[in-house]
C-alpha cells in the first residue's frame, strides 16, 4: 500500500509583529503579503506537483473556531477540494493542535505520513522544497521524525536554532539539540560552526509514530486530545473538537513536546532528524521580513500599493486604503491601514508587538479587529460613526444570507447601492434594487439576504441609544451562529 502524505496546515498565530495590517480577527495568514494569494493559500497550494513516490492527500487544517469561514472561503477561491477543517475553541499551541490532526487522520483507519505546515510562511523555490519534502517522506514513513532547518545566511537573533550532527543519512542529520533565539555573539558563533540551522518549525512525522511520542512524552496532552476527539461533531467540512476537553489540555509546541526530547530517549526508537532547507524560507514574522521577500526597486525600496517615495532607500511602503509618500527615508517602515498608521525603524520592528500589547492593555479595539471586519456571508465596514450614529458599508456574497435577527436598541436604514436585495422586515418580504430603501425600527425581526449573483452592496445607517455588536437577537441563522456567542460573527 502506498503511503500518503497529509499535509495539515496550522493556521494558529495572530502575528502582532505584523500589526496594524495583521489582528486578531485578520491575522497575516489571510492576507497577501508576498504576491497575489494569501499565505494559507499558498501553504495549500505549496505542495501541488511534487513528483516522485507521494501520494498527496488533500490538506487537513487546524484553526480557531472564529476564522472557520475565513478558512473555508479562502480554500474555494484557491480551488482546494475535500480539504477537513479542525477547529479548535481555544489556542493551545502546536502540540495539542497536530495531536488532534493525528487522531483525526487515523480514526478512518489510515497512518499517513503528516507534514505540518504554518499557514504564514512563504517558500519561493517550490522545486526545492519539494525535493526536501521528498528526503523527509523517506526518513518519516521509515518510523523518524524529521524536522527542517533553515540553512543560515546571516547571525539572525529572531529564530530559534537546530543544531546537528555531521554525518549525513539519506539526506538527514542527526538532531543534537534546540537552541532559542541567541544574542548577536552566540549567532555569529552558530554561523561560524557550521552545524546550525534556523528551525523553520516544519515537521514530517507518521500520524501513529507522533501519537506514540506524545504517549511517551505528554499523555496529558494526549489524553485530553483524544477526549476531545471522542466527543467531536462534524459538520459541512468542519470537524469540532468537544470544547471543555480540549480547552484542558495544557499548552505547548512540537519542540518542547517532543523534538527536544527524542535525543534523550534513544529506547523510544523515535529519531529526531533534521533536512537543510535552502528554498527561500521566510517566516515573515516582522516588516523587516516582509521587505526582505519583496521586490526592491533601484534604491532598495519595496512598495505595495498606492504609495510615492523620493529620496527614500531601503525602506518599505504598504498602503491599504489611500496615498502614502515619503521623502528622504532610510530604513523606515510605512505601513497603512483605513484605521491606523505604523511608522517604524525596520531595525526594530520586532517591537511592534509592545504596541499591540500596549493597545490591549488600554482596552482598544484596534489590537482586535480592523474596521473593515470579515462575515461568513461577506464584509461590512464602518466608514463614520458618532454619538447614536453609525454608517456602515455591506456587501452580502451572492446567495448569501445575514441571520434572521433583532435588536433591542438601535434602528437602521437600509439603501441598496449595487445588486438586489431580499429584505425581511417584520410580515413583509422585499426586493429592493440600486438606489432603493427600507427602514428597519427598533425590535423589528430583520434579515438580508442576496439573492443574485453577483455582490450585493448596501450603505446601513444605525440609529439608537446602543451600537455595539453585542445588541443582536439572532432566530435562524445558515452558518449555526444562533447557540453561539451574541457579537461573533454577526
Amino acid at each position: 500500500m502506498t503511503d500518503q502524505l497529509l499535509p495539515v496546515i496550522l493556521c494558529g498565530g495572530s502575528g502582532t509583529r505584523l500589526w496594524p495590517l495583521s489582528r486578531e480577527t485578520y491575522p497575516k495568514q489571510f492576507h497577501a503579503l508576498a504576491g497575489d494569494s494569501s499565505m494559507l493559500q499558498d501553504t495549500a497550494t505549496r505542495l501541488h506537483g511534487i513528483s516522485g513516490d507521494v501520494a498527496l492527500a488533500a490538506p487537513l487544517l487546524v484553526c480557531n473556531i472564529e476564522h472557520r469561514f475565513l478558512v473555508a472561503t479562502q480554500l474555494q477561491q484557491a480551488q482546494i477540494e475535500n480539504a477537513r477543517i479542525l477547529l479548535e475553541p481555544t489556542g493551545r499551541n502546536t502540540a495539542p493542535a497536530l495531536t488532534i490532526a493525528a487522531l483525526q487522520a487515523v480514526s478512518a483507519g489510515a497512518d499517513p505520513v503528516m507534514l505540518a505546515m504554518p499557514a504564514d510562511h512563504v517558500i519561493s523555490d517550490r522545486k526545492a522544497f519539494h525535493e526536501s519534502v521528498q528526503v523527509a517522506f523517506n526518513a518519516a514513513r521509515a518510523g523518524q521524525m524529521v524536522t527542517f532547518g533553515i540553512v543560515a545566511d546571516r547571525p539572525e537573533t529572531g529564530y530559534g536554532y537546530i543544531q546537528h550532527g555531521t554525518t549525513e543519512q539519506g539526506g538527514t542529520f542527526e538532531v543534537q539539540s534546540f537552541v532559542e533565539k541567541p544574542d548577536l555573539v552566540r549567532a555569529q558563533s552558530y554561523l561560524a560552526a557550521g552545524n546550525y540551522l534556523w528551525n523553520s518549525g516544519l515537521f514530517v512525522v507518521r500520524a501513529s509514530v507522533w501519537l506514540k511520542a506524545m504517549k511517551a512524552f505528554r499523555p496529558d496532552i494526549l489524553s485530553a486530545c483524544e477526549q476531545s476527539m471522542n466527543g467531536a461533531q462534524r459538520d459541512m467540512d468542519f470537524v469540532r473538537p468537544e470544547s471543555n476537553a480540549f480547552q484542558s489540555s495544557p499548552s505547548d509546541s512540537i519542540d518542547y513536546a517532543v523534538m527536544e526530547r527524542l535525543p534523550k530517549m534513544p529506547e523510544l526508537g523515535i529519531q529526531a532528524r533534521v533536512v537543510p532547507l535552502k528554498a527561500g524560507w521566510s517566516d515573515v514574522g516582522a516588516w523587516d521580513a516582509l521587505w526582505a521577500v519583496r521586490e526592491h526597486d533601484a534604491d532598495g525600496n519595496a512598495i505595495i500599493g498606492n504609495a510615492v517615495q523620493h529620496g527614500c532607500t531601503n525602506s518599505l511602503f504598504l498602503s491599504s486604503s489611500r496615498l502614502v509618500t515619503g521623502v528622504g527615508l532610510d530604513n523606515i517602515a510605512v505601513v497603512e491601514t483605513p484605521d491606523a498608521i505604523l511608522v517604524a525603524d525596520m531595525r526594530r520592528t520586532q517591537d511592534v508587538k509592545k504596541i499591540v500589547a500596549h493597545l490591549q492593555t488600554y482596552g482598544q479595539a484596534l489590537a482586535h479587529s480592523h474596521r473593515k471586519v470579515h462575515r461568513p456571508w461577506g464584509w461590512y465596514d464602518s466608514i463614520d460613526y458618532g454619538e447614536r450614529f453609525q454608517v456602515k458599508r455591506i456587501v452580502v456574497n451572492p446567495g448569501a444570507s445575514l441571520s434572521l435577527q433583532m435588536h433591542h436598541h438601535r434602528a437602521e436604514h437600509w439603501v441598496v447601492v449595487k445588486g438586489t436585495a431580499e429584505v425581511t422586515n417584520g410580515d413583509q418580504v422585499l426586493l429592493l434594487g440600486e438606489n432603493e430603501s427600507t427602514f428597519i425600527p427598533l425590535g423589528h425581526v430583520h434579515r438580508l439576504r442576496n439573492p443574485g449573483k453577483l455582490p450585493l452592496e448596501i450603505v446601513e445607517v444605525q440609529s439608537g441609544s446602543y451600537l455595539g455588536e453585542d445588541d443582536i437577537v439572532r432566530f435562524e441563522d445558515t452558518y449555526g451562529r444562533v447557540a453561539e456567542k451574541a457579537g461573533v460573527n454577526n
